[in-house]
């Protein structure tokens, strides 16, 4: 069992990135690229429970939160 929200919270958006890998969601006829984004984002999703913290997290917080480029 899950004890906090936040892992039953993810782990439901990593569920529905692979079930909408397994049924080919890709808006076209099995784009790659689409099906390659449905794993990423369950990847990630899994990830923020376990605490993996990849080099797209650590830039997603330097251009949100730093004023970078102007």
């Amino acid at each position: 069992s899950l004890t906090q929200s936040r892992h039953s919270r993810h782990l439901e958006c990593c569920a529905a990135a692979l079930a909408r890998f397994s049924r080919g969601d890709s808006g076209d006829s099995g784009d790659v690229a689409v099906a390659a984004e449905q794993l990423r984002v369950a990847r990630r999703e899994l990830g923020r429970i376990t605490g993996h913290v990849g080099a797209e997290d650590v830039l997603d917080i330097i251009f949100r939160d730093f004023c970078v480029g102007k």
